[in-house]
This record gives structure tokens, C-alpha cells and sequence, in this order.
């Protein structure tokens, strides 16, 4: 595995601290976001661990799905499917989104193959169309920069730790 000095995790240029860690096989690792897919709403704030996203991230550096091996394909769709169930049910979630951004212009921020586990609940979106559109849109409404904060190791430490407990 093509990895950064220091550290044994890496997410295209980034090191990914162990304790972000929560879910690994022997080709594919999963991680908790450093933000959440979304701003949480202030009245939500209390209830941070229901606006949760995750990343399953390939081990091998490549920047594209289609470059991925088909043991790779396998592993990174057989992983995000065992662990969206899970923390489907953990969050009390009815639905899971699982979204791919392949390549600079589909909004693709980290250049390395990962899957977004979103859980979901009915009261996400007023129109479920809206869903689509907030992935398409490039923050033309939200300066999601802004909005969205980075977490603290130690928030994202706690909620590897809760996850890692789902899978023991």
C-alpha cells in the first residue's frame, strides 16, 4: 500500500490518523468525515451523531473507479454495503445514500477512490428530488466551506469508537 510517512492511512494527499479508523479489510478502509455532508441545523446540533457521513476509502492510491482492480470493485461495494446496513440501523436511519464523485469535474475533492455512506431519514429533504439536486449543484446556495466545520480528532476519535463497536 502506497502510504504517507508516519502514517499507516492515507486519503489522497492526506494522512488519516488510525483512531479516524473504524472499519478495515485487506483492501479498502473506512473512515469518519473530518465534516458532516451537510451543515447541522443549530436545533440538531445536540443530536450531531444523526448527521453523520462516512468515507471507504480503496488502500491503493487511484484516482479513478475505473482504474480500481475487480477484486478492489468488489471489495469497496461488498464493504459499503455491509457497513451502510449497519449504521443504517445504529442512527435509526430509513434509507442509506452511497454516492461515488469519479474525477475533477463530478465534485471530486480528494483525488482517491472513496464511497460516501450517508444514512438518511424522511425529514432530509421536503422533495426527495432535492436530494439529487444538492449532489449535482456546486454550493450555489450554501457556501457548505463555511457552514460545514472541521471536527476535532477527539470528536472524530469517539465516533470511530462507537463504530468500531458495531463491527466487534
Amino acid at each position: 500500500m502506497d502510504t504517507v510517512a508516519g502514517s499507516k492511512y492515507r486519503f489522497g494527499p492526506h494522512e488519516i490518523d488510525e483512531r479516524q479508523v473504524f472499519r478495515t479489510s485487506p483492501l479498502s478502509f473506512a473512515i469518519v468525515n473530518i465534516r458532516h455532508t451537510r451543515p447541522v441545523k443549530k436545533e440538531r446540533k445536540k443530536e450531531r451523531k444523526k448527521d453523520s457521513a462516512l468515507n471507504y476509502i480503496s488502500n491503493r492510491l487511484v484516482k479513478r473507479f475505473a482504474d480500481l482492480s475487480p477484486d478492489e470493485t468488489s471489495d469497496l461495494w461488498i464493504m459499503a454495503k455491509e457497513i451502510g446496513a449497519r449504521v443504517e440501523q445504529y442512527h435509526r436511519a430509513s434509507s442509506l445514500t452511497f454516492t461515488i464523485q469519479d474525477g475533477p469535474h463530478s465534485g471530486q475533492t480528494v483525488p482517491h477512490v472513496h464511497v460516501h455512506i450517508v444514512p438518511r431519514r424522511k425529514e432530509d429533504f421536503e422533495n426527495n428530488d432535492n436530494n439529487k439536486g444538492m449532489m449535482n449543484a456546486k454550493n450555489e446556495t450554501l457556501d457548505l466551506d463555511i457552514e460545514r466545520k472541521d471536527r476535532t480528532m477527539e470528536e472524530m476519535a469517539q465516533e470511530a469508537k462507537e463504530y468500531r463497536a458495531l463491527f466487534s
